[in-house]
């Protein structure tokens, strides 16, 4: 049984993908974090009383980031969520 041509070059290819990326893997997770946390603070910027220029486009991103400020919060070390409006724990 024969495979077809384009089935073992796509494997090939991501077997090149894994091989070189797997050293990194930890350090791309670790910049994505970080830039989630940076992308957070940006939304979140009014609620920790810091100007946000851009509030009109990101107020509607609020719900979404209110889901994952826990995990951010714990990261981060603190126990309770420091915005008093945000109860999630």
């Amino acid at each position: 049984m024969t495979e077809r041509p384009g089935t073992a070059w796509a494997r090939f290819s991501a077997g090149l993908r894994e091989f070189y990326a797997a050293p990194y893997r930890r350090a791309f997770a670790r910049a994505q974090r970080d830039e989630d946390d940076l992308f957070m603070m940006i939304v979140l910027a009014e609620s920790l009383g810091v100007p946000n220029p851009v509030s009109y486009y990101t107020v509607e991103l609020l719900p979404v980031m209110y889901d994952r400020f826990h995990d951010w919060h714990t990261r981060m070390g603190m126990e309770h969520s420091p915005l008093d409006y945000l109860s999630c724990c």
